[in-house]
């Protein structure tokens, strides 16, 4: 029998300290490179998107993968990239941890189009806010002092 898996992801996560290092004239670059190394990954890229202090990647997981290698080898090949082409300056890495939430295949679309307004939805929320939302939608239990 085959192997047929449903593993989609909304990944979420920011720069060190979450500070504003992102700029819009490199980040096609940055998202470029993430989109081709989940491609070779044998995952599906459905919206990639972020602003100055984090990113979301919304993708369907090969079942080969684990959730955490992929983010870790993501987080430690951009900062490669970044500093190999000087992409951002005052680049200091991503911020520990992650936010991982399973997607119904039923919410795809609207998680897309979330995804695709990040600019115009963080005029009103900031990302601390965003993230607290996040996990309480998703029901997770967390302890604010660690999300600094």
């Amino acid at each position: 029998m085959s192997t047929y898996t449903s593993l989609l992801y909304h990944i979420v996560f920011s720069t060190y300290k979450r500070e504003k290092t992102i700029t819009k004239n490199n980040k096609k670059e940055l998202f470029a490179y993430i989109y081709g190394y989940l491609r070779n990954k044998n995952c599906h890229l459905y919206r990639l998107n972020g602003v100055e202090d984090h990113i979301h990647i919304f993708t369907h997981i090969h079942q080969s993968i684990s959730l955490a290698s992929l983010v870790k080898d993501i987080k430690l090949s951009t900062t490669a990239l970044i500093k190999e082409k000087g992409l951002f300056e005052n680049w200091k890495g991503w911020q520990e941890g992650y936010g991982a939430f399973t997607v119904n295949a039923h919410a795809k679309e609207k998680l897309i189009d979330y995804i695709i307004n990040q600019e115009e939805h963080h005029k009103n929320i900031s990302f601390l806010d965003e993230y607290k939302k996040l996990l309480n939608d998703h029901g997770v239990i967390f302890d604010e002092k660690y999300l600094l």
